[in-house]
């Protein structure tokens, strides 16, 4: 019977290490990245347990560029700068080399197409004192604005972590924010959106010059699949603009379908 007994333990115990090995939150992604420096954060909503990739960077904070189109939408609508996502931002006269931007615009189409100059004339119109206190409020990232208004998210003023993106998503989807249901979901539904058979990617991407002239890509967002919800926050460094973008693109879901978060 104590022969028994102890074998029974020394399988629980075996069991036990398993699954302990199992619920780690480090995952090797290194393949995934191609020999370029990144981070990868994915916090599992329903089980409450983080998987990151990179530690150390995950918690390295770096210019947000267009990902900060959310929190950007988000004071533009608690502020009634913009009334709701039809709201229309006319176009400057302004010829430029991304041929979307060459027109006037709604909240829902300039966040569609990531239009900087529409978002530029938001924070303008938002002003530097009040655009202070929503990232006060938001608790976004290091909380700096620099010398201008309408660029400091993409001149290395503004800078938040891929730690600090999922932990502002999760206030964001939970409606944690200081900032009026109403507004986000607005922000919600006009989110970039990817429908998988069995799961939905609601995203946005960002890319932006580095402080050492490296090019940074991030997507973050969130995946709602059945009941579970997984957000993220991923970013990778590059040498030029178009292979930082299509590094993002690829190696992001690339991951996501890998951890099958996506399918």
């Amino acid at each position: 019977m104590k022969i028994r007994l102890m074998i029974l333990s020394v399988i629980i115990i075996c069991g036990s290490n398993i699954l302990f090995a199992q619920s780690k939150d480090t995952i090797d992604l290194k393949t995934f990245f191609h020999g370029h420096p990144g981070a990868f954060v994915l916090f599992d909503m329903n089980n409450n347990k983080y998987f990151r990739y990179n530690d150390s960077r995950c918690a390295e904070r770096f210019l947000p560029a267009s990902t900060f189109k959310i929190p950007n939408s988000l004071i533009g609508l608690e502020t009634s700068v913009i009334k709701d996502e039809y709201f229309v931002i006319k176009w400057d006269g302004t010829t430029r080399p991304i041929k979307e931007w060459n027109r006037d615009h709604t909240l829902a189409s300039a966040i569609k197409y990531s239009v900087v100059p529409y978002y530029q004339e938001l924070a303008r119109r938002v002003g530097k004192n009040t655009m202070v206190t929503y990232l006060n409020k938001l608790d976004y990232g290091n909380k700096t604005i620099g010398k201008e208004v309408d660029r400091f998210w993409l001149d290395n003023s503004l800078k938040i972590s891929a730690n600090e993106q999922v932990e502002f998503l999760k206030r964001f989807y939970n409606y944690n924010l200081q900032i009026s249901k109403h507004s986000i979901n607005i922000v919600k539904n006009i989110l970039p959106e990817e429908k998988y058979d069995r799961s939905v990617l609601k995203f946005k991407t960002g890319t932006g010059i580095k402080e050492d002239k490296k090019y940074i890509g991030w997507l973050v967002g969130y995946v709602e699949k059945a009941k579970d919800v997984y957000l993220f926050a991923f970013n990778v460094d590059s040498g030029t603009f178009d292979e930082v973008s299509q590094l993002r693109n690829k190696a992001s879901r690339e991951i996501l379908k890998y951890m099958k978060v996506i399918e």
